[in-house]
């Protein structure tokens, strides 16, 4: 664990030397060696000449060796464009990063990490201490269940409400689901516009493993039109959860499912359930249930199709495709990208303590006996499974907001899909932002083929997703290079944002997702009532761990770092300050028109507003 001292003082020195260098490009700073070694963090170095010239060292690392440290003035520069001395010492400063941070073999099909965490990628004091206090909160006593008996069934669905004493959700999106989640339509909205809005897609066909027919979902269709009139009409979506098909459970007292749900846009341009079938093999014990079915039974079903969800969510939405991928950008940018890259400077506030908190999520989340073995239905080997599964059909084109949107055909401007039509916003505001600065530094498509940094980066991404071929290998365009970036900052800030902190709003009442099912599917039809899905449910530990897991999940930190926001300049030049000022003023037009859009929702959707989109996966 880091030692932090929290009583840390700031200095300033001024060191005079009359004699006129001339233009200075680099400042070399050295540390003492002491029989302790203690560290030092250097701000910025500002040399100004005899002749009234002022030069600018952004530096904003700490000094934690009596290594010589070489430190670039403040201008961005490519490869390229510097002087063979600087060049020479770009690349002995790169060599010494690619042993600083050496890759880490993970199992095979999972993302590389990276063997350590030197002290410039680590929580500063009050990042770290946060953490832990919220923690402790979670985990500790604060919001975990006060009740006497543990591992025992709830009563009665209400009896969830227990674990919630001290929360104040009154006119909380929480509240609101709290009360309607039994309904259709709340269903659902959040796939839609939930924690996992990736999931829904427009359905072409009914496919063969669901062999849903027009006779059994009629009586929910308008009246007059056909079920494949209504596909061909673009109303009807699925979801489809095969990823979860044979994967282990941790034990024989827990179970997991693959369902599929057939959804329907009705009249009211709201999203139902009208089929649900919770396994991949169809047959007599595999009944699809219907919302002309008994209550009991169609409540089941669809809490089985929002376990699985809830499962996919957390190992592949959140986990794999938001902390993991964004960590293999940020290893590859300390290899291979100088600190004076633009591309360096652009996207270091975007990799904000991304490895920190990966760090803790592999010890304390994914770990064997950690949280996700305790909440769902999974150990190591079941997590292991289903990432790897999800690694084999991820792409680049699967980052790419715009394609993913195509790709599941949710483009319908009628449908409340605000995560679409807000994300679109965001990732219009950051192509647009990344192709200025681009532009600033690149003067043709042959000047990124000639940057040699920006190529060993592209390549050190592909080489980090392990085993994953369908990352590209090089840039040969200003075009691709500026969707590159745009795909790396969107996936850590806005992505992660959008799939993060709606957690407890949606799951900190347990029985709208499920973390984990203690009986078995059913296998037949009316064989369900109220006592077996209270012991189908979450028991009372495990729904306690949810509450406070989700909750401290979805903390925003107290000096958070929102997006646009740059607190420290690394940029020097007033070209790229423009850039971001243009940028912060288009952030905050989108802020606005997502606020007025809100205040005629009766469910305000805010993951997206870039005023609580963190710049980086940090939580």
């Amino acid at each position: 664990m880091p030692v932090y001292n929290v009583s840390l003082k700031e200095f300033s020195f001024d060191i005079r030397v009359e004699k006129d260098f001339g233009d200075i490009i680099l400042v070399i700073l050295e540390k003492e060696e002491h029989l302790v070694n203690v560290q030092w963090f250097c701000g910025d170095i500002k040399v100004k000449t005899p002749s009234g010239k002022c030069f600018e060292f952004p530096y904003q690392r700490w000094i934690e060796d009596t290594d010589k440290v070489f430190v670039h003035e403040g201008t961005a520069r490519l490869p390229q464009n510097d002087t063979e001395l600087v060049r020479d010492k770009r690349g002995k400063a790169l060599e010494y990063r690619l042993t600083k941070f050496s890759r880490k073999e993970e199992p095979a099909g999972f993302p590389m990490s990276t063997d350590n965490l030197p002290p410039e990628v680590e929580f500063d004091a009050a990042k770290y201490f946060e953490f832990q206090i919220n923690a402790v909160k979670a985990i500790g006593g604060t919001v975990v269940d006060k009740c006497k008996v543990r591992f025992q069934s709830w009563k009665d669905v209400t009896d969830f409400e227990k674990i919630l004493d001290g929360f104040d959700i009154n006119n909380t999106l929480l509240g609101k689901v709290m009360q309607d989640w039994r309904k259709d339509y709340m269903f659902g909205y959040q796939f839609l516009n939930g924690c996992n809005p990736v999931m829904i897609k427009k359905c072409t066909e009914i496919p063969d493993k669901f062999p849903v027919t027009h006779e059994m979902v009629k009586g929910f269709l308008k009246k007059g039109v056909t079920l494949q009139e209504e596909i061909t009409a673009g109303n009807i979506y699925i979801v489809d959860y095969e990823i979860l098909e044979g994967v282990p459970t941790s034990s024989d007292l827990v179970f997991l499912t693959a369902p599929l749900c057939l959804l329907y846009k009705n009249r009211l341009d709201q999203i139902v359930p009208i089929a649900i079938q919770l396994s991949q093999t169809p047959g007599e014990k595999s009944p699809i249930f219907l919302p002309s079915d008994n209550e009991d039974d169609w409540m089941l079903a669809k809490m089985w199709v929002k376990s699985a969800d809830f499962i996919v969510h957390q190992l592949v939405t959140h986990l794999l495709k938001t902390h993991l991928i964004s960590e293999v950008f940020e290893v590859a940018m300390y290899r291979q990208l100088s600190k004076v890259h633009p591309v360096y400077k652009l996207l270091k506030p975007h990799v904000r303590f991304t490895m920190a908190i990966n760090a803790k999520a592999r010890g304390n989340l994914i770990s064997e006996g950690g949280v996700i073995s305790k909440i769902s239905s999974l150990n190591t080997n079941g997590t292991n499974k289903v990432i790897k599964r999800a690694m084999e059909t991820l792409t680049y084109e699967s980052l790419c907001f715009p394609e993913t949107i195509k790709d599941r055909r949710m483009e319908d401007v009628l449908l409340k899909y605000y995560y679409r039509d807000d994300g679109m916003m965001i990732w219009e505001a950051i192509h647009n932002f990344v192709s200025a600065v681009v532009e600033i530094y690149y003067d043709s498509d042959e000047a990124v083929q000639e940057d040699v940094e920006i190529q060993g980066f592209v390549e050190d991404c592909h080489s980090g997703m392990n085993n994953s071929q369908k990352f590209p290998e090089s840039l040969k365009t200003r075009e691709e290079l500026v969707k590159y970036l745009t795909v790396v900052i969107f996936n850590a800030s806005a992505q992660h944002a959008a799939v993060n902190f709606g957690q407890f709003d949606w799951y900190g009442w347990v029985p709208n997702s499920p973390s984990t099912m203690r009986k078995p599917p059913p296998e037949q039809k009316g064989t369900v009532d109220m006592q077996y899905i209270m012991d189908s449910l979450p028991d009372r530990e495990c729904s306690s761990l949810v509450l406070g897991t989700t909750w401290a999940l979805s903390r925003f930190q107290k000096n958070e770092h929102y997006l646009g926001m740059y607190p420290v300049t690394r940029f020097t030049e007033q070209p790229v300050k423009e850039a971001i000022k243009t940028f912060h003023k288009k952030l905050e037009e989108v802020t606005d028109t997502i606020k007025k859009r809100n205040e005629g929702l009766t469910f305000d959707y805010g993951y997206l507003s870039p005023d609580k989109i963190p710049n980086s996966v940090a939580i």
